[in-house]
């Protein structure tokens, strides 16, 4: 059914953010976007989108522009990180929604393109959510008040929101003891559109090229017992993360020399939301379920979020759907961190279990060479677009 006459407001104009606006919009609601940052900012680097994700984009209308933004990604190829050795070769699908390789800001700006007949809003801060009744408000730094049917909240781990569907309990994530590194350096060398994981000793490195291979996506991760902030920003020396992966070969010192600014995050585990909603108000995206990036579907379960979300508000009164979109979404963004959670181990392992695993993953690659991709099909070919 239609979404016209529906007032939402949304926070957030991130991925989560931007395809719910969308996607709300082309069912038929009135929709305020609130946005924090003074504009959407180019924050991170590249993302991949698995086909669960291009599917909602394509749904959206914009996979001819995801064709054009992104890479279509051929393999993934696990090395050994101390000599760059393949470890095992993971082919991708040539056909179907197919894998992606993109800019985080390209992402951003084919969202924003959907906007079509979406309110923007560039705001200095929301200070406060106030979820209960059949019209919610939405207060603004300097004292402002915003109502309308629906509030939804896709801002993020500090999301303003959250806190006020579990009555201001507090939840506190826990250190995983792990840091991450991003970079982004120039690419000269005409890579093939792969992703690379290098594996070692508690560390590891994705690399993959973006933007028709101009540039080099980097992200290097470390365990460490040291605690790190949350966030993006934290800029740090090249040099620390040279010294990192100083044990590591192929490509990668060259690729580290390259490097002239690089940023520094703190890996830290955020239970899954108990509650999603509340009155006329859910969150999605980072703000229901923050993930690790070991199985890189942080971006694909906030485009499904989003698309479930309108959906479900298609299909019942706003009670009984958010209610729905919960039960739809909560199990399966569980089972993906959980995956998530498990390769990251897998990717850190020491002697003597390091070697032995690798000859597995070699031998699997030469006998069933799509077993280690089929695994996953569950996140891979599932198609929240699907009525």
């Amino acid at each position: 059914m239609t979404l016209a006459g529906l007032e939402v407001i949304v926070i957030g104009g991130g991925i989560a953010g931007l395809a719910a606006a969308a996607r709300l919009r082309q069912c038929g609601a009135q929709v305020l976007l609130l946005e924090q940052a003074g504009g959407f900012r180019e924050v991170g680097a590249g993302l991949q989108i698995s086909p669960n994700g291009a599917r909602v984009l394509g749904a959206l209308g914009l996979d001819g522009a995801l064709a054009q933004a992104g890479m279509r990604a051929r393999a993934v190829v696990l090395r050994a990180g101390a000599s760059g050795q393949q470890v095992m070769r993971l082919d991708l699908p040539p056909g179907g929604a197919g894998f992606h390789l993109v800019h985080r800001a390209d992402l951003i700006a084919l969202l924003e393109s959907a906007l079509d007949g979406v309110e923007t809003r560039f705001v200095a801060q929301v200070a406060q959510v106030t979820p209960d009744g059949p019209r919610p408000s939405v207060t603004l730094q300097g004292g402002a008040r915003l109502r309308a049917d629906l509030v939804l909240g896709a801002d993020g781990l500090h999301s303003v929101l959250r806190p006020a569907l579990h009555d201001g309990a507090p939840e506190s994530p826990f250190f995983t003891g792990q840091v991450a590194w991003r970079a982004l350096i120039p690419a000269t060398d005409h890579a093939p559109p792969e992703a690379q994981v290098f594996m070692g000793p508690g560390c590891h490195l994705v690399s993959y090229p973006l933007r028709g291979g101009r540039l080099r996506n980097i992200v290097a991760v470390q365990e460490r017992r040291e605690w790190v902030s949350e966030g993006w920003n934290h800029p740090d020396t090249p040099e620390n993360l040279r010294a990192a992966f100083a044990g590591f070969g192929g490509p990668v010192p060259d690729w580290l020399a390259q490097v002239q600014q690089v940023f520094l995050w703190g890996l830290f585990r955020h239970p899954v939301a108990r509650h999603w909603h509340k009155g006329h108000a859910a969150i999605l995206g980072d703000a229901a379920h923050p993930t690790l990036p070991f199985m890189a579907q942080g971006a694909n379960m906030a485009l499904e979020d989003a698309w479930q979300l309108a959906q479900c508000l298609q299909q019942a009164p706003i009670d009984r759907a958010l209610a729905q979109y919960q039960t739809a979404r909560r199990a399966r963004v569980a089972k993906v961190i959980a995956a998530a959670n498990r390769n990251a181990r897998n990717y850190h392992l020491r002697p003597p279990l390091a070697p032995v695993a690798h000859a597995g993953l070699r031998l699997m690659s030469r006998l069933r060479p799509d077993a280690a991709l089929r695994q996953f099909s569950w996140i891979y070919d599932f198609d929240v677009t699907r009525p």
